[in-house]
Order: structure tokens, then sequence, then C-alpha cells
């Protein structure tokens, strides 16, 4: 589908940059900011013809209004679920409020990382880049496109009072490239996003005398086992989904932080060894080979279903006609799951069990950084800098931005309660919240909708709001059970390196996983894994590492 161009009014655009935003300033010469005397970054000046709109005393706790109409061009994802409307309310609102309107550039979803990438790497991407995860701003760096946020972040109090008090500066260091700049604002969250895990046909789990969680992954195949055992009926007392672009991609990367290392769709073939110091190859360590020795004794047992690359609707209708007990899940589609037992007249309750605990201990990889935005490196030169900076300091990071962006407008969207405890109005609905609701908060509002909420980030009190009592609970008790991952850091490597590792990264995740699927269904037994290992050599995985820990060590 072509490019196309389309006037619109609203900060939508803005919350198309809502992947969000994420940095904190030091070091590098790039970009405009110069190296202070205690070798941290000074923020670029701005001066009075790039103040055009902006606030004087814009800080935390102001809302954001320019003082002249302000248009901002925007490079906007649309998502055929919410596909853009220009009577959204988040547009009107925007104007009227804030003072801001859109030039958009719609790309839809299925064209978004070609399109993306071919605007910017030409130099005409719009002012805000919307949609973004971490890593993929790396690309663009050396060729001038992209503005060094980092260099700004003095003008964007919500941001950096947000890093300080959720204690993101870690993560946040891990942005910087190789000349010391930020070319991203990630989205940022208060507490990491856990949403992924297992979920189970209680009833089929009882008629094991099953009612309480697993305590760890053994523990778990021991259930696994005795619930086929109690309902000969089944084929498999598992049987994933989210598998047919990686090999049990979501099973294995739910397992992965538990068992010491990487896998599934979160699999990185550089895993930093924090006693060691320094990064390994994550596809040949014993951690990797222990998770899929794992696996394979699942498989083995008759346990999980060997079609470990089945589309989803394979597997979610295994789960539904009761051909398997367990399924891979997360906090949103579980309401997918129910409706579809009671399509089909399944009279079955379900859950998400809590994470097991895995040999390496109790751990999450959750990340506190989410899809952000990126800017283009023209608006250094743009007479409303200043007032776009707040403006997406005010959408993306402040309180009364995340709530509106989330929630909508009081009165108009939702209420709100003396406790502060809001709801939507009984004909609107998202997600598992008023779910047969005629009108939808992001399809007919634009609110709740990726591009201006950065995905998921947020504070948890407003995270926690739009979740049920029963995923808020879940949630709850996974953040209070399990210890967060500690923060890997980044090998900044130069042009060079990048265009070598690029080439190794990607022939050896392909090798990684092709070898994942053979190990776990028997294709190929666990002992030639000494053999596995020297092939992954042979693709250049010593190369691999010794590169980032080259450039680690230059830091």
């Amino acid at each position: 589908m072509a490019l196309t161009r389309r006037r619109m009014t609203g900060a939508a655009a803005l919350a198309a940059a809502a992947v969000v935003l994420t940095a904190c300033s030091s070091g590098g010469d790039g970009g405009q900011g110069t190296d202070g005397p205690d070798g941290s970054a000074e923020p670029a000046l701005i001066d009075e013809s790039q103040m055009v709109g902006a606030m004087e005393d814009y800080d935390v706790g102001v809302t954001f209004q320019a003082t002249e109409p302000i248009d901002f061009s925007l490079l906007y994802r649309d998502h055929p679920n919410y596909p853009v409307q220009e009577d959204w309310s988040v547009f009107q609102h925007l104007e009227e409020d804030q003072g801001v309107t859109f030039d958009l550039t719609v790309v839809p979803l299925a064209d978004w990382d070609q399109k993306k990438a071919l605007l910017v790497s030409a130099g005409d991407a719009p002012e805000i880049i919307s949609v973004t995860y971490p890593g993929q701003e790396t690309q663009f760096v050396s060729g001038g496109a992209l503005l060094p946020v980092s260099d700004y972040f003095e003008y964007m109090p919500n941001f950096t009072q947000k890093v300080q008090d959720w204690g993101l500066e870690a993560e946040i260091e891990t942005l910087r490239q190789s000349d010391g700049k930020i070319y991203m604002l990630p989205g940022i969250r208060e507490v990491p996003d856990v949403q992924y895990t297992v979920v189970i046909r209680e009833d089929l789990f009882e008629n094991a005398g099953i009612t309480e969680d697993p305590a760890t992954w053994d523990e778990f195949a021991e259930q696994l086992a005795a619930v086929k055992e109690a309902n000969p009926e089944l084929s498999y007392a598992m049987s994933d989904r989210w598998t047919d672009t990686t090999t049990l991609g979501s099973f294995l990367n739910v397992m992965a932080p538990t068992f010491g290392t990487s896998a599934g769709w979160g699999y990185s073939n550089t895993w930093y060894d924090h006693d060691a110091g320094e990064f390994v190859f994550t596809g040949g360590s014993d951690a990797y080979r222990d998770l899929l020795t794992y696996a394979h004794g699942l498989v083995e047992q008759g346990l999980l279903d060997p079609e470990v690359t089945q589309s989803d609707d394979q597997a979610v209708q295994k789960f539904v006609s009761g051909d398997a007990a367990a399924i891979s899940g997360n906090t949103q589609v579980i309401a997918e799951y129910r409706t579809k037992l009671a399509d089909a007249g399944v009279d079955a309750p379900i859950r998400l069990i809590t994470i097991p605990d895995g040999p390496y201990g109790s751990y999450l990889a959750g990340s506190q950084l989410s899809s952000g935005l990126m800017l283009s490196s023209e608006v250094a030169d743009s007479p409303n800098l200043l007032a776009l900076l707040q403006f997406l300091d005010w959408l993306y990071y402040s309180d009364e931005g995340i709530e509106f962006a989330q929630w909508g407008v009081e009165g108009e969207t939702y209420t709100r309660a003396e406790d502060g405890t809001r709801t939507l109005l009984d004909d609107i609905g998202w997600n598992a919240l008023n779910p047969d609701a005629e009108r939808k908060l992001n399809t007919d509002f634009g609110y709740s909708n990726g591009v201006f909420l950065l995905a998921n980030g947020s504070s948890q009190e407003l995270l926690q709001s739009v979740m049920t009592e029963e995923i808020a609970t879940w949630t709850e008790e996974v953040l209070a059970s399990k210890e967060i991952m500690p923060v890997a850091p980044a090998a900044r490597l130069d042009e060079m390196e990048l265009e070598t590792t690029s080439l190794l990264d990607s022939q050896l995740r392909d090798a990684v996983q092709a070898a994942t699927a053979a190990f776990i269904t028997g294709q190929r037994p666990l002992s030639d894994w000494d053999a596995y290992v020297a092939e992954m050599e042979g693709l250049g995985a010593t190369q691999l590492v010794d590169t980032y820990n080259a450039a680690l060590a230059r830091q």
C-alpha cells in the first residue's frame, strides 16, 4: 500500500511518537551538545528563534498549551484494529486544549518497518517518527537522519524526573550509541512489563487433584504428567501458541530468565555474564542447553505438543476442544480464550499461573523500557523545537498526559469516583473493560492507541487502572515473587562493527533457531551438543562475542 499524506488535527501524531522516549545525558561529542568540564554532556542550547509556540513556565505539573497554534509532521503507524479517523476525540482535544495539530504521513502496519526505514534513510521522514523499539534506531544513526535527543533532556522535566524516580538510569544508558548520544525517546514504565505466562484449564487440572500453581518448572512438568494421566482424552498436556515464527516463542521466553539465559522471541545471540563481566554466546551456553533439555523432556514424555511451529488457530483450537490442558497466554488473551470456550459451548474455568522458578532462580527479564519514538535531525533548526520537546514531554511523560492518552477525557469517555477510581462510560469498552460495548476507546476515540500512548509506558497505578481485578492481582503476585534480572551494559559498536555483527548475528540467529527446534523435538539428539557448538563457532559465534567485548572494554 502506498504512503498517503493527509492533514489531521490533534496530537494523535504525538502519540505516534508515543512509542516512548528514554534517555539521560552524558558523554560524547556528537550532535549539538558539548562535553562539560566534569565529562557530562551539557544540553544543546536553544535560541529565541527556536522557541515559537513554547511556554516560558513549562515544568512538571504544568499543562502544556502552545502559545500559538502549531502543526507537527508525524509518521503515523496505522493499526488495522483501530484505523486512524480524522474526527477522533484525541485529535480534537489536542488541538483545542494544547494548540497542536498534525500533518500525518500514514503508513499501514503491514508496511511499517519497511516504509519507516526507507523514509528515514532517505532523509524524508516527518519530524516525529513513531513506534520505534529500542535498538531499531541504531541503523539510522550514522546517516545523520536522527536528532540526538539526549542533548535536549534538560528541556523535558517530566521525562527526567520519572527516569530518576523510577530508577531507570541504567536502562536509559543502554540506549547510548558509539558517540555517547541517545537517538530515541523510549516508552518508560514504573514497573516491568509482566504479561506472559501459561494458561491452564482448571477443570482438567482439578481432575488430577491439582489446585495450586507449581513452584518450579520441574513441578510444572510433574503436574502436566499427572493431568495427562487423569485426562486420557488429552493428546498433550500442553500445546503452545505464538510459534509460527519462533520455536515455542512465548513458552521459552517466559522460562529463559529462570534458567539464566534468553530464548524464544526474546532470544539474543549475546548474553552478559555479570559474574565474569563479559558477553558470552547465548546459543552455546550451558544455561541454553539446560533450557532445551527441559523442553525436550516434555516432548519426549508426550506432555508438550511436538508441533512447535504451529499456527495460533491450531493451538487455540486444541486448548478449546480439550485436546490440550495448557497453552501460552497473557493478560489480554485470557479473555479471548474464555470467549472461544463459551462460543464452543465449553463451560471450563481457566487461569493464568504464576511464573514458576527455574534452576537459575526466580527471575523476570521484564524491561522498564518499551517502544518509543525518534525525531528527525531537521527539527534541530525548527522554530518550534522547544515547543515540540515540551509537548512530547507532556503527552508521553507527565501524569496528566499519559492519563489523557490512556483514558481520554473525564465526562466524555470515563467518570471518576471520589476515591479516584476511573470507570469507562457504559457504552465504551476497551479490552476486558466493558467488552460488549458498542464503542471502543481506541477505535472510536483514538485513546489507548499505540501511537499516542507509548506502548505500556506508564505508572503502575495507571497500568493497573485498565486491568480487571483478576489481572491486577496476578500482576502484583508476579512482581512481588520475582526478582528483575540486572540490566546488561550496552556495547556501543561503531559503524564498521555494526556492519560486521549484523551479518554474523543474522546467520547465527537462524542457525540457533533451527537447532533449537531440532533438539526440542528430538530430530537431533542432545548428545550432538558439542558438535552443534562447533558449528556455531564456524558461523562466527566467537567473532561476534569478541567484537561486543572489545566495544565494552572501550567504554
